[in-house]
């Protein structure tokens, strides 16, 4: 009984990781409808040849003036919704600023699909601005960045140097979570580029560090993979000034492959000499 429950509970927190929060019936229930699950209930007391029952005047007339529910809108098509992201990351004058236009604009999809906004976390005025790739499923409910397992490495990663996240500036190329923590598409990664380089841009930080591929490729336009870049120091231009740039390894990858966390400690190394330099 208890390896039975115990399964159970391992599958259920299989489900949430996956993106499931809803559950659902085997047959669509008509939430609009009068008595949906009482209606349902009862029609199985009847004879299959039975006639349903009528429904009441006072019924049809309240289905009547019942309005429809609007249409969901539409997102734009990406090339509309990389230039609306283009001009609305340019208006913002401060990193607030960014903040209250990211929680408004609906150009990407994911901001309908995920619980909140995850914008930041640590010290904008931090001499270090840490970047990933997209939050998730904690960080999606805490609206902080790297908060669960890999977001603890990465705070003793940050510790082991010196620093922590009072020192330090966190975000992530896409602020919202994909569904079932999938990777961001080609599509959602272009509409959100232009507010993390504004966000960048705003926070100045002396050194930028990309967690992981997908941020590195994102934001210093390299080809190569993580392995090759990572411990390189490239240039990130924000149009006001060079940033220092260092490609690494992401957290959630050095808890798959623990014996390359050795290559990170010589990349974390490196951003405690410039620092000091």
């Amino acid at each position: 009984m208890n390896s039975d429950i115990e399964a159970a509970r391992a599958l259920l927190a299989f489900y949430v990781e996956a993106g499931a929060d809803a559950l659902i019936g085997e047959a669509a229930v008509d939430r609009m409808a009068d008595e949906p699950a009482l209606g349902a209930a009862r029609d199985t007391d009847r004879p299959a040849d039975a006639a349903p029952a009528p429904r009441t005047s006072a019924a049809v007339s309240r289905a009547a003036a019942r309005p429809a529910p609007p249409p969901a809108a539409a997102p734009p098509p990406p090339e509309v919704a990389v230039m609306a992201a283009r001009e609305a990351a340019g208006s913002a004058k401060t990193l607030d600023e960014l903040r209250a236009l990211l929680e408004n604009f609906r150009g990407c999809a994911l901001h309908a699909t995920a619980t909140q906004l995850v914008f930041a976390d640590g010290n904008p005025q931090g001499r270090v601005m840490f970047v990933g790739e997209a939050p998730g499923y904690e960080e999606d409910l805490s609206g902080r960045p790297f908060v669960g397992r890999s977001g603890k490495l990465l705070d003793r990663m940050i510790e082991a140097i010196g620093l922590d996240r009072s020192a330090v500036y966190i975000a992530n190329v896409v602020p919202w979570r994909p569904p079932g923590n999938r990777t961001p598409t080609p599509q959602e990664t272009a509409i959100c580029l232009p507010f993390i380089r504004r966000q960048i841009e705003l926070a100045d930080p002396d050194i930028l560090v990309c967690l992981g591929q997908p941020s590195t490729q994102t934001l210093l336009g390299t080809r190569e993979g993580i392995t090759r870049t990572r411990g390189r120091w490239f240039t990130f231009a924000t149009g006001s000034r060079d940033i220092r740039a260092l490609a690494t390894l992401h957290p959630a990858y050095l808890l798959r492959q623990p014996l390359q966390k050795r290559l990170a400690w010589r990349d974390f190394l490196a951003i405690k000499k410039a620092l000091a330099g």
